[in-house]
């Protein structure tokens, strides 16, 4: 199945979502260099049809040195762990299903060649992709990011809701951002 038969699947499998409007919210591109792997769409996103294009976006962007033309261009993938807002919880969005990526993923990254850096961002895609070589906590496995190279690069989600986490943790910004800068400047020569 090519990238256009997949998206269009993911579309009949959602039907419940079709109805509401809400097509699936990722991009890729068979041309992708690095895949950028976070959470769920949240309701504003999914309403807008444009992942990424918030405060949070405009931090990752920083993080990655990057443009808003480069990070929407066919050099990036932007695949997150559920292609649909989940629906809010008691204490926020609820987590992304737990079997859809484990369904999607596979099939989109085949597609996708050319991936030389894949981004996880947050504990839904770093448990998914890591599994048990993730550390007992999302700190300690971002703080150990070099473990993980060079096929990946685990993050803290870049909401600025986790400003007291960056407070806490000065390496974040010290050691993990400039090398992740120079692995992405790599990636995309």
């Amino acid at each position: 199945m090519n990238l256009k038969d997949i998206r269009q699947k993911i579309i009949e499998d959602n039907s419940w979502a079709t109805k509401k409007g809400w097509g699936p919210i990722y991009t890729a591109h068979p041309d992708a260099q690095i895949a950028i792997i976070g959470q769920a769409p949240g309701k504003r996103t999914q309403e807008k049809g444009i992942p990424w294009n918030d405060p949070s976006g405009d931090n990752l962007r920083a993080w990655l040195n990057i443009s808003k033309d480069t990070f929407y261009s066919e050099k990036i993938a932007l695949i997150p762990m559920d292609f649909y807002f989940p629906g809010s919880g008691e204490r926020g969005d609820k987590p992304p299903r737990k079997d859809f990526a484990a369904k999607w993923h596979p099939l989109i990254l085949n597609n996708m060649p050319n991936i030389k850096l894949i981004i996880l961002i947050g504990q839904y895609a770093q448990k998914h992709y890591l599994g048990s070589r993730m550390k007992m906590s999302l700190t300690d496995t971002v703080r150990n990011y070099a473990e993980y190279m060079p096929e990946y690069i685990p993050l803290v989600h870049p909401s600025p809701r986790n400003n007291i986490w960056h407070k806490k943790n000065p390496w974040f910004k010290k050691d993990v951002i400039p090398t992740l800068q120079k692995e992405v400047s790599k990636k995309l020569k």
